[in-house]
């Protein structure tokens, strides 16, 4: 996932992080665990030892950071619950690169059910069916630990701290998405040097495929969701039977609190264990360095990052989406976004809205302001609207084809002039993707309109006329990760569109009108 713009602060005390992380999870006092499968318990912030007030205040920052969901359970309770309009609970979310946690844990299962036997078995040895290019003794040497810890050596380019993931979209246009990462040329030994590559977490998904006969998400299903109360979710593919192992994992964020429920109890649920033994432990004794630039002291293992000062180790998704596990405040923190945050500045504040072990006293106030503040954060606020020219008149009903473009645009009509506003659209096809059409309402008072479905989100959009000229469409993939802009400028029976790519590129692309009402 990309992690510029990813700025926190720098972690220190690395000795007395390393002895609080490998603390067992504790629930309040000595109460046996809270579990979640059928539902979860709520409870006061206060209850559970947490200040209302400071709630209140992450919930505002949450507003201003463009989060869509924030949740805090602490001893097994959620005290925090707090959705952006208009997103709701009840939309499934797109997770990212979490999505590698969760193969990871796949991979713990195997381990634990001795399915796999080692997790020192050489990569090459589940491919041998395959001609594998640039074959050489460090590529031989590659196992699944160095994939977990993402040391395999393999040469990857994915614009971890900025730049272009060339990999990603080399990857992307290949026929063949197992061989293309197998004929990756080696730039390090195996276990040398910390490179974040999403072919490693895909071969283990095809790994996981290979040792139990179905897809990773048809054994998730079975082996970790089921056994947590996890409806089965959507999760993306790359190829018959073969599940997107490093991202395209949407769940219901309290689903996603469950799985770090599980690591906060050291992989047991239950009173069963379903991930190996040492599994978790590993991950808090992480010592395979990141070397990322804006914080040298991140660690990482099993797919799981670690911060040393914070006590705390989380699965982290491309803008800002996490599952936060702070074992010695028996706490998890589930994050939704459209934006990249700071992951320090997110721990710090959800630590520090910690006051005590133990129930704290009523605090009405703080109730109160955080009430106000979830409400607030559930009611969508309209923004500016001009209005409508005759332009709108001239273009609704109008199609609009337009040539291939970074925008994947190809097909668009308005219907600005009608009692209910929409609009049709479709996708410019490509090696990995069909042409999708799409239709849905537009608001045009400042609020979003939510559509249909997709397997990336809820399609919302709205739109405003800036100029006379020119028309404003926001869409938003409501429980994705990204907000676009589009700019249609219209001159007599020609638009010309204008806006970013998903490298954040500038794309311009002129079309001619088509037909009309």
């Amino acid at each position: 996932m990309h992690l510029r713009r990813l700025a926190v602060s720098i972690l220190t005390g690395l000795l007395l992080a390393a002895s609080a992380l490998s603390g067992a999870a504790r629930a309040e006092g000595d109460a046996d665990p809270v579990w979640s499968t059928r539902q979860w318990q709520s409870s006061t912030p206060e209850e559970q030892g947490m200040d209302s007030g400071a709630l209140a205040r992450l919930v505002n920052f949450g507003a201003a950071h463009s989060l869509d969901s924030l949740l805090i359970a602490r001893h097994g309770r959620i005290v925090l619950d707090a959705y952006y309009a208009p997103y709701t609970p009840e939309i499934p979310h797109l997770f990212n690169s979490v999505t590698k946690a969760v193969t990871g844990t796949l991979v713990a299962m195997l381990l634990k059910d001795k399915v796999l036997d080692s997790l020192d078995r050489h990569m090459v040895d589940f491919f041998g069916d395959r001609s594998i290019a640039n074959l050489d003794d460090r590529k031989r040497a590659i196992t699944i630990q160095t994939m977990l810890d993402m040391t395999s050596g393999m040469a990857w380019t994915e614009g971890v701290e900025g730049g272009r993931p060339e990999s990603l979209i080399e990857w992307g246009r290949s026929p063949d998405a197992i061989q293309f990462i197998l004929d990756r040329p080696m730039a390090k030994p195996p276990g040398e040097t910390f490179y974040y590559n999403t072919g490693n977490p895909q071969l283990l998904a095809a790994i996981v495929n290979k040792l139990t006969g179905v897809s990773a998400r048809d054994y998730a299903v079975t082996k970790l969701f089921r056994p947590l109360g996890i409806a089965a979710p959507y999760w993306h593919s790359i190829g018959p039977g073969l599940t997107q192992g490093g991202g395209g994992l949407l769940l219901a964020p309290r689903d996603a609190a469950k799985i770090g429920l599980l690591y906060l109890h050291d992989g047991e649920w239950e009173g069963q264990r379903l991930l190996s033994s040492g599994w978790v432990d590993r991950i808090r004794h992480a010592t395979t360095e990141m070397h990322t630039s804006f914080d040298p002291s991140l660690h990482y293992a099993n797919f799981f990052w670690v911060m040393p000062k914070q006590q705390a180790f989380m699965a982290v998704g491309d803008r800002c989406q996490l599952i936060m596990i702070f074992p010695a405040l028996d706490i998890v923190t589930v994050v939704t976004a459209r934006n990249y945050c700071s992951f320090g500045r997110m721990a710090d504040d959800v630590s520090g809205a910690v006051k005590s072990d133990t129930a704290l006293p009523v605090n009405s106030a703080g109730g109160n302001q955080l009430a106000a503040a979830l409400r607030d954060s559930a009611t969508e606020k309209p923004s500016a609207v001009g209005a409508a020219p005759e332009t709108a008149a001239a273009i609704s009903g109008k199609t609009w084809r337009f040539p291939a473009n970074g925008l994947n645009l190809r097909v668009l009509t308005l219907y600005l002039t009608d009692p209910s506003p929409r609009y049709e659209l479709e996708t410019t096809p490509d090696s990995a993707r069909p042409v999708v059409r799409l239709a849905g309402p537009i608001g045009l008072d400042g609020t979003y309109r939510l559509g249909q479905p997709t397997p990336l989100g809820v399609m919302a959009l709205k739109g405003t006329w800036q100029t006379a000229e020119t028309f404003a469409i926001d869409l938003r993939l409501v429980g994705g990760d990204t907000d676009r802009r589009w700019l249609l400028t219209f001159d007599g029976g020609k638009a010309r569109l204008s806006g970013k790519d998903r490298f954040g590129q500038d794309v311009q692309v002129d079309a001619e009108a088509q037909g009309g009402q």
